[in-house]
This record gives C-alpha cells, structure tokens and sequence, in this order.
C-alpha cells in the first residue's frame, strides 16, 4: 500500500513555503504607483499587512481635492486580521513539515487559494468604494468621472497614470502559492503523466506566467479626431501616420506622427518605453509593431507634422511606393535614432 506521508522534497519546499509567508509580514504587499507631470518622480501607495505606507499624506491631499475619502490604517479592519491570517498559513504549513500528511497540503492550498480569491474581492470593493463615492461638494468636480484604481495593471485616472501590482511580500505569497501547487500535483501523482517530470521546469513556466500576465503591451486602437497626440497635443485625425508607445508599466503614449513618437521618447528618457506600434500607411489606423516595419523616409511624404515617415507591414507594399515619394527606405534603428 502506498503511503500517503510527503516526500522529503515536499517537506524542503514546505519549509521554504512557511518562511515565505512568515517573511512576508515584514515587507508591503500591494503597490499602487501614480504618475503625473506635476510628480515626475510619481507618488506610491503601499499596502502591508498591517498598514498603509508611502506617500500617504500627499496622497491624501490630493484625494481631499476631488472629493475621495482619505486612506487611514484604522478605518480598514483588514489590517488588524491581515497578520495573524499569513500567520496561521505559515504556521500550518510549518507543521505540515512534521505531520506530513498529503490532505493536509492539499488542505492548505485550496485554503489559500480561497483567500486569495476573497482578498481580491475585497481590494475590488475597497478600490471601488473610494473611487465612486466621492464629496459632491469637492474643489475639482468632474461629472460622470470615477477614480478607481485599476486592481491589477494600468490606468489613466485624468492627467494621473495608476499603475497596480504586487510589492515585495506580494511576490513572496504568489510564490508560495505557485510552491504549494507543485507540492499537491507532484504529491498526487499529476507530474508522472508527462513523459519527463521536472518540477523545476513546472515552477519556472509558472513563476514566468505569474511575472509576465500582469502587464498588457499590446496595441490600442487610435481614436481619430478624439485622441490628442502626446507630443504636440494635437488632434490625431489620419489613421496613416500615427503611433503608439507602450511603457514597461502598462502605460501608452499616443501619437499623430511617428517622429512625434520618436522625439517624445529622446525628450522623456525617464518613461522607460518597452514597445512601439507605427500606423501601416497602406491601411486605415491599423498599428503594427514597429520592429518588424518596413519605413521611407522623404520630403515628399507630408505626415502630419511634417515627420517625413510612413510605415509599411511588407517590403513589397514599400519598394511599390518608394518611387512615388521619391522617398528612401530606412530601419526602424535609423528612424529611432533621428
């Protein structure tokens, strides 16, 4: 008969397991960053077991403005119950180590995952409460606007950009989730179902997806004759020129003419761009990553602000119209660096 104790290894990543959620009190859970012109060094709000932290104060004088209640550690019972919860989970799975029984585990992962489920609910309602039930009566008063922060990811809250994820001990109960769930599927006999089993292969996919779902780079569509470009603040009204920036948090910069995108980028070396989409000239505000871009470049070519640059998603589609323009093609590493 087989036995249902835990392996060693399970007991090893248990232990590691219960120092992640014992550690985890000692650094802030969730971050909310704010980024606007008048901070260009952007404002945090951090959110520990136990307390809000960071640039409360600031936070909350902006907040008085347009009408939001202000963030104080002992309106929110979370932080009194918080602590003793990562407690017990660390605590439980402390003596899973020396009980070592496989229901056990199983036990406290499908526990912590319920939590996590509820404590999302929860900043949800909090985030959502604080955003929509705003003073009437406030200095700034927008009709129709909410603030709610996003709950995870980018947002634009007017001239703000708020930017939601895991902090520190965040990251460390994710990890300790993801750690649990190799303990139940290897525990269970799930792995031996793959032809070759590697556990740290499983936990590296898992920890890669969990860093990299978080944030959205993929392009957003221009609104011609709606969006303003970023760069000159003009209306973007040709879907035949225009660009789009997307930074490393989420955040996208829109742009009536691709040298807007390009001199907005040399101007604001600070905003860390991680992606650049460019309109295909020969289609109608469709963007496309300009990377793979084929570009002329010519003074025949009037772009909106006279940027001289239009963008192609084949070679075929630019050598066809190079003679039109009586332009010359370009890589997008020469049309950065203009």
């Amino acid at each position: 008969m087989k036995t249902l104790k835990l392996s060693i290894f399970s007991k090893v990543i248990l232990l590691i397991v219960s120092a992640l959620f014992f550690g985890s009190l000692l650094f802030p859970m969730w971050r909310i960053e704010l980024e606007a012109p008048q901070y260009p060094e952007g404002l945090v709000l951090q959110l520990h077991a136990n307390k809000i932290g960071g640039d409360v104060e600031i936070i909350n004088g902006l907040n008085h403005y347009i009408g939001m209640k202000t963030l104080h550690t002992e309106d929110f019972v979370e932080f009194s119950i918080l602590p003793y919860v990562f407690g017990f989970f660390g605590l439980f799975s402390l003596i899973m180590v020396f009980v070592a029984k496989r229901k056990g585990v199983i036990l406290l992962f499908i526990s912590f995952m319920l939590f996590g489920l509820l404590a999302g609910v929860d900043f949800y309602r909090w985030n959502y409460e604080y955003g929509h039930n705003l003073d009437p009566n406030a200095a700034i008063v927008v009709p129709g606007m909410a603030y709610q922060p996003p709950l995870i990811g980018y947002k634009q809250l007017l001239n703000f950009g708020a930017y939601s994820i895991p902090d520190v001990g965040g990251w460390m109960m994710i990890l300790a989730g993801v750690l649990l769930f190799v303990i139940v599927v290897k525990e269970i006999h799930l792995i031996r179902s793959i032809r070759k089993p590697n556990i740290g292969s499983v936990l590296l996919l898992m920890l890669s997806f969990s860093v990299f779902s978080c944030t959205n780079y993929n392009a957003v569509p221009l609104k011609l004759n709606s969006d303003n470009c970023d760069f000159c603040k003009m209306s973007i009204a040709d879907g035949k020129f225009g660009a789009e920036a997307i930074t490393q948090k989420g955040r996208v910069y829109k742009f009536d003419d691709i040298m807007c995108m390009v001199n907005y980028s040399k101007a604001n070396p600070e905003t860390k761009i991680k992606v650049f989409y460019v309109n295909d000239f020969t289609k109608e505000n469709v963007l496309i990553p300009a990377e793979t871009a084929f570009f002329l470049s010519g003074e025949m070519i009037q772009s909106p602000m006279r940027g001289g640059i239009i963008a192609f998603s084949s070679e075929k589609e630019t050598e066809a119209l190079q003679s039109k323009f009586n332009a010359k093609v370009i890589p997008w590493e020469a049309v950065i660096k203009k």
